[in-house]
């Protein structure tokens, strides 16, 4: 521990963002990484905890006060070499985790916790600043060679840790670019695609082929999911010609809301916004769905409905209304109750500050047309007392909707992918596969593994991460008899 009384001195620091009526006029980051100094204050704040529950709250068990101290320091190259130890991609959970780090912090118990999560950003845009951040092909070949199904946080994990041990890695992508989640599910002004481009330039470098435009399964990819496929690959040329297969698409089956006038148009899932969107920004055709002057509706509460939020303001949105079917959470957590576990509490996004509306409690009953278009959104507020949502009687109301985005959640994977593989499921739809012991995860199917969203359902892309080099180390012992990955 650096400096031991820097938990009792300094106060949290706090990333700064961009100005709202700024940011709105671009797709671009507008959250800056801290400079040095600021660094440093922030490492001092940690208190290296005799039992340090950061590591655990952490799904990839980053080495947190050992990255903080070293940033206090300043010595940045070794601060590099620790996060990266656990974390093969720090510049996209340093930018798009939720940080469950922070809510474990011992700090966070009566103080604001230390600011992990920026100090993380900091460490890894300092070392691509400064070139400490270059391909580490594998010494030799193993003569082994191993496809994997989606380039997601996953599937590019996963590739990595296995091409730096010989393995001869293809990689396959239905969509036109690599990144799965990372490049299409979040938006630039969260995640700019430059920083996906310079990780994936890395992976390349490193010996991993990537293969895009390429469905693999049937083909049969269900209305509302993004397919830019021109070439399907079917299980049986994948088995032919490779030694293990993984498994690490994204759970991409959006939850539908069917209830009256669903059919009207003007009604999306969020990712038709999102995906055309990144695209539209990264230079290809124009997003078809334009909320310029629109009264726009997002039902759901979660990331992927603030997502919507910030998009729809940046087109020029008239109005934006976000709708929850959970009772408002308390602004701040009972602390003694849920440390150090994540707390539920009330969450404002930078895209909520930007404007939006938002309503708790409320269900939606049916859409109103005119002409076939979407004008409203016929709404029923609900009364959670008992634990379960009761329709409040006589509380009926409307809304103005000229656009409606559907952003639920997600229910589970492609199902033909995994039905072309034969791969047993899970009650949810997911490929069934544990996470421990002997034979973990590895499918029904010989030489198939599973992980990320594919086998464990929707979650963060720090989970994703997480499998994806667990399914490594288990691939590669698979393979080799045993493994020196980390597990």
């Amino acid at each position: 521990m650096g400096k031991p009384t820097g938990f009792l001195e300094i106060e949290r620091i706090k990333e700064t963002y961009e100005p709202v009526a700024q940011r709105l006029t671009h797709y671009r980051e507008f959250v800056p990484a801290l400079d040095d100094a600021a660094a440093k204050l922030q490492g001092a704040r940690c208190m290296d905890c005799g039992i340090p529950f950061c590591n655990n709250g952490c799904p990839v068990n980053n080495v947190i006060p050992d990255f903080n101290d070293l940033v206090y320091r300043q010595d940045w190259q070794n601060a590099l070499s620790v996060l990266h130890s656990t974390n093969n991609f720090p510049e996209f959970t340093g930018r798009v985790c939720p940080a469950p780090c922070e809510a474990a912090c011992t700090l966070g118990i009566n103080a604001e916790p230390v600011g992990i999560k920026s100090i993380e950003r900091a460490i890894i845009d300092k070392g691509w600043e400064n070139g400490w951040i270059v391909p580490q092909p594998a010494a030799q070949a193993t003569g082994k060679k191993v496809a994997i199904v989606g380039s997601g946080p996953a599937g590019l994990a996963a590739a990595q840790q296995l091409a730096r041990v010989g393995h001869a890695v293809t990689v396959f992508e239905k969509n036109d670019q690599a990144g799965g989640l990372l490049r299409y599910g979040i938006p630039d002004f969260k995640l700019g695609q430059d920083v996906i481009d310079r990780r994936l330039a890395q992976l390349a470098a490193e010996g991993i082929v990537f293969k895009t435009n390429t469905v693999v399964g049937s083909g049969d990819i269900p209305a509302g999911i993004v397919n830019d496929a021109t070439t399907v690959v079917t299980p049986a040329e994948l088995n032919a010609e490779f030694d293990a297969v993984i498994l690490a698409g994204g759970a991409e089956v959006p939850r539908d809301l069917p209830v009256a006038g669903r059919e009207l148009k003007g009604i999306h899932y969020a990712l038709e916004l999102l995906i055309a969107q990144n695209k539209q920004v990264a230079g290809g055709a124009a997003n078809p769905i334009n909320a310029a002057g629109k009264h726009v509706v997002v039902i759901g509460g979660g990331d992927t409905g603030s997502d919507c939020v910030g998009t729809s303001n940046r087109h020029g949105a008239t109005s934006v209304t976000q709708l929850e079917l959970m009772p408002m959470p308390p602004e701040s957590e009972d602390k003694p109750l849920v440390w150090p576990y994540w707390p539920v509490k009330l969450r404002t996004s930078s895209s909520h500050e930007e404007g939006v509306s938002r309503d708790f409690a409320v269900q939606t009953q049916g859409f109103v047309g005119e002409n076939g278009q979407v004008k409203a959104v016929k709404l029923v507020k609900l009364d959670w007392a008992s634990g379960k949502p009761e329709v409040v009687a006589g509380s009926e109301f409307d809304i103005p909707a000229d656009l409606v985005f559907l952003a639920m959640g997600f229910t589970n994977p492609i199902a033909s992918i995994l039905d072309a593989f034969g791969v047993e499921k899970d009650a949810r739809g997911n490929a069934k596969a544990s996470t421990d012991g002997q034979g973990c995860y590895r499918t029904s199917v010989d030489k198939v593994f599973a992980a990320g969203d594919m086998r464990r359902g929707q979650s963060l892309v720090v989970w994703a991460i997480r499998e994806g080099r667990q399914a490594a180390r288990e691939v590669d012992a698979y393979l080799m008899g045993a493994s020196n990955l980390p597990r």
